[in-house]
């Protein structure tokens, strides 16, 4: 009887142990509904460390705005509250102002800049600066390069834009863009079809799959292809979480977030072609060459403005310019 209870304590305890280890969970926050580009993503980071894992990790995806807008979601990643979030650039300037040197204006020309720049030491740099804000940066996810829509008039130039209420992120640098360029910019949180639907906008500027996945072609009639900024995510994990998991866990999670992140811009980009078809064949009229450099000339003086004042914003802004010329 004594030799019956010892066995049956040891294996209750080996019992309480495998169910312990297979109920580790990470909370990962998007802000976006399924199919969105940060859902790709998290959706592919989740089968990848699931799988390497050996099911000992879990990830548990709050989609849909679940858990708030994008700002606290990293409030949330702050606090250890959720573990990761997948999360736009613009709202980290209120948290690093390093970040803000990827949302200016006409940096990148094409996609191979944006990868040898964010997947380089420079990119490196503002993912280890995400630190003193409680962030662990893991790699780079994308949006795409940005483009406007309205409901009111055709925009080839920044003439065209005058008193355009245009929607843009809780951004100092995406506010102070539409500002230089004539517009009226309204920051608001995602999202963000009613207000268009009922006018207490006029437009909004995202990438192309934006216009697809939320139906932006419904409400919104005129879609010029500005690309006045490559939107890029941030894959994030909270700081006080990460420093307690051992070396070979934080390698795996790093890993698989990164080839979920390449996996994405993949994805995102082979659509642009078909997406934009789809967008003219439902009735959206496209200025495809604008005068891009009148909105440059427009721009041109942001870089001396206060976000980028602090020496060690102005030092990474005059690098990654350097680098993308």
């Amino acid at each position: 009887m004594k030799r019956f209870t010892v066995l049956a304590t040891v294996f209750a305890l080996l019992l309480f142990c495998a169910e312990t280890r297979a109920a580790t969970t990470i909370k990962l926050g998007v802000v976006t509904k399924p199919g969105s580009a940060q859902n790709i993503a998290a959706e592919k980071f989740k089968e990848l460390i699931e799988r390497r894992s050996k099911g000992d990790i879990r990830v548990k995806i709050f989609h849909s705005a679940s858990l708030g807008n994008e700002t606290e979601i990293l409030q949330q990643v702050q606090m250890n509250s959720i573990q990761m979030a997948i999360v736009t650039g613009g709202p980290f300037d209120t948290f690093d102002p390093m970040v803000r040197v990827i949302n200016y204006p006409f940096l990148f020309k094409d996609y191979q800049q944006v990868d040898q720049v964010l997947d380089g030491p420079l990119g490196a740099e503002i993912l280890k600066s995400l630190e003193s804000s409680g962030f662990k940066g893991l790699c780079f996810s994308e949006n795409g390069f940005r483009n406007l829509t309205n409901n009111k008039r055709p925009v080839r130039t920044p003439d065209d834009l005058k008193g355009l209420k245009i929607r843009v992120m809780a951004s100092a640098i995406h506010k102070a863009i539409w500002q230089a360029l004539g517009a009226n910019p309204t920051p608001m949180p995602w999202p963000i079809y009613t207000e268009l639907e009922q006018g207490v906008i006029d437009g909004q500027e995202n990438p192309l799959w934006v216009m697809v996945v939320y139906k932006f072609y419904e409400i919104q009639k005129y879609l010029t292809l500005t690309r006045h900024v490559y939107s890029f995510h941030i894959d994030v994990a909270s700081l006080k979480w990460w420093n307690t998991l051992d070396a070979k866990t934080q390698r795996m999670i790093k890993d698989a977030m990164y080839e979920a992140a390449v996996y994405q811009r993949k994805d995102n980009r082979s659509k642009n072609a078909e997406r934009l078809k789809f967008l003219k064949a439902k009735g959206m009229q496209v200025v495809e060459d604008p005068d891009i450099d009148a909105f440059r000339a427009k721009v041109a003086k942001l870089r001396h403005m206060d976000v980028y004042k602090a020496p060690r914003v102005q030092s990474l802004l005059t690098r990654v310019m350097e680098a993308t010329k």
